[in-house]
């Protein structure tokens, strides 16, 4: 893949150089004005030069003094009603740091574990007890933030859930402090990492940045009778990053114009694991089971172990994969998850970093004590039959992935289909329907699109001659397609749309009929507004 804005800006943040990339992305004077709401983001804007705070730089604090924290364990029972207050507080990212000011569900960021049963349903009030007054910048140009909303909302959305449209956290379901809701899951679904967050409409990037996210690990019986590691072998990663200002407080950049602060990608040069900088964690030598999450607005991991050792990829998005795949690395989009297992028994006594790209953002302590492992990891993990192309049909959907530049090749809209959130519904599958739809990225980014209540497969990525397609809407392949690797053959719910391809995913919408989102997870593309409702309509 070429390199983008978003590695260009992560080398940015790390001091290093990024070269230059074609840009395919569209002219704001090609934007038809009845879809730009007047015009009013054809102009650039005017900086008015705010005070940035002095910023911490991590490298300079001590490594691999903290424990890894673990979030608290909630464990939903069948009938019992779970309370979870989202909330401000203070949390110590570092040990030489002061407490940060953070937004939590249940006190904690990353908020509860919640373990939930395949088939028993949940039932969880999430209820809204955050200050009035955001202390984060709201940009009120953007849609469903504008200065006549409250500018603290919140809805819940359980990411990767199959659940009725009321309970799935639809962004104009929001709801402000001193009001709670209730969501019934009802777990209908195979075992995965599944994970909850904030969806509020227009502010969603802030109130997550601040810290409103948590996992949920969904189990089966037939997940629990493989034998993987479990208990204390079996350890959440939530993964973020963040910039800090000198006194440990979290800073969220702007574009320099108060009047219209967004910015297109936020990335952070403190890389946080469950909360902590540079934690360590004391393993014994034997199997361990990572549940891996990217929680970040828009920063990609490329985690491997120092010295290139390699690990075994057990699962992604939508649960275990048909059988393990060995890694020496692995690149998670943000909101992807992956399900690793380590095996530390060669590493005796060792220290061990987890590295992203070039820096380390934790340490495995490995004990000298042998232990009995009796964990496994089987060659067959379960059953992923690929769904033929042909069960899709003529249900063939073309969805085109845009980026509006304005005069100085900034981007200020990101769009799907050319088309803004509040438009009339396009997509309306049959309810039980399998389609494809071909992701068209005429950006010069990769975009982890999302697609709430079903889970997918990627059928392949293909080049494709972007300009023929922005003369003439045609589409010429100037290459063979890509089918994925192991590692992306399970089943998903989000999929990384590279820049020049076309990237098809197959769907079988099983679930109910009602209302859904479907966007990029760059939180700031989604903002604006990289985000189109899907309706699912009854057969």
């Amino acid at each position: 893949m070429p390199p983008s804005r978003r590695d260009f800006l992560k080398w940015s943040v790390l001091g290093l150089g990024a070269g230059t990339w074609p840009a395919f992305a569209h002219d704001m004077a090609s934007m038809p004005r009845a879809k730009m709401g007047g015009g009013g983001l054809c102009k650039h804007a005017v900086e008015d030069h705010p005070n940035v705070p002095l910023l911490l730089d991590p490298t300079r604090l001590a490594a691999f003094v903290d424990p890894l924290p673990l979030p608290p364990v909630l464990r939903a029972d069948q009938g019992k009603l779970i309370r979870i207050d989202m909330k401000e507080t203070e949390q110590r990212l570092h040990r030489d740091l002061a407490p940060t000011r953070v937004w939590t569900y249940g006190g904690c960021m990353p908020g509860p574990t919640i373990e939930a049963r395949s088939g028993t349903p949940m039932r969880i009030e999430w209820r809204n007890a955050l200050p009035a007054k955001h202390f984060l910048p709201i940009d009120h140009r953007l849609h469903g933030a504008e200065k006549d909303k409250p500018e603290v909302r919140a809805i819940v959305h359980l990411h990767g859930a199959r659940v009725q449209t009321a309970s799935d956290g639809y962004p104009d379901d929001w709801y402000v402090p001193g009001q709670s809701r209730v969501s019934t899951y009802p777990n209908e679904q195979d075992a995965a990492t599944l994970w909850y967050h904030d969806h509020a409409m227009g502010i969603n990037r802030l109130n997550i940045y601040a810290g409103m996210f948590g996992s949920v690990l969904l189990r089966d019986e037939h997940e629990q009778s493989l034998g993987l590691p479990q208990g204390e072998q079996e350890i959440p990663l939530t993964l973020s990053d963040r910039l800090l200002t000198k006194d440990a407080q979290l800073y969220y950049p702007v574009s320099g114009n108060s009047e219209a602060p967004w910015v297109s990608e936020v990335f952070g040069n403190a890389m946080l694991v469950n909360g902590a900088l540079l934690p360590y964690l004391d393993v014994q030598p034997r199997r361990y089971r990572f549940r891996v999450l990217n929680a970040a607005n828009a920063r990609f991991f490329r985690l491997k172990l120092a010295g290139a050792r390699p690990f075994q990829q057990i699962g992604s998005d939508q649960g275990l994969l048909a059988a393990p795949v060995v890694q020496k690395n692995v690149l998670l989009a943000p909101a992807e998850r992956v399900d690793l297992v380590i095996d530390f028994s060669s590493m005796a006594g060792q220290q061990v970093e987890l590295i992203n790209d070039a820096l380390p953002i934790m340490q495995f302590r490995v004990g000298t004590r042998s232990v009995h492992d009796a964990s496994v990891v089987p060659a067959v993990l379960r059953d992923v039959p690929r769904m033929p192309e042909s069960t899709a049909g003529s249900n063939q959907r073309l969805m085109t992935l845009d980026q509006y530049d304005d005069c100085v090749a900034e981007p200020m809209l990101m769009l799907l289909n050319g088309k803004r959130w509040h438009e009339p519904v396009t997509e309306k599958p049959v309810l039980g329907s399998t389609e494809i739809w071909s992701l068209i990225n005429l950006t010069d980014d990769t975009h982890p699109i999302h697609l709430h209540l079903v889970r997918f497969q990627i059928l392949d990525r293909r080049p494709f001659d972007q300009g023929q397609w922005l003369a003439s809407k045609t589409i010429r392949y100037t290459g063979p397609a890509q089918s994925p690797p192991p590692e992306e053959a399970g089943w998903k719910d989000v999929v990384q749309a590279w820049p020049g391809m076309i990237t098809r995913i197959i769907i079988r919408f099983d679930g109910y009929v009602g209302r859904y989102a479907w966007h990029c997870h760059l939180l700031e593309h989604e903002a604006n507004e990289m985000m189109r409702p899907f309706e699912v309509v009854p057969a």
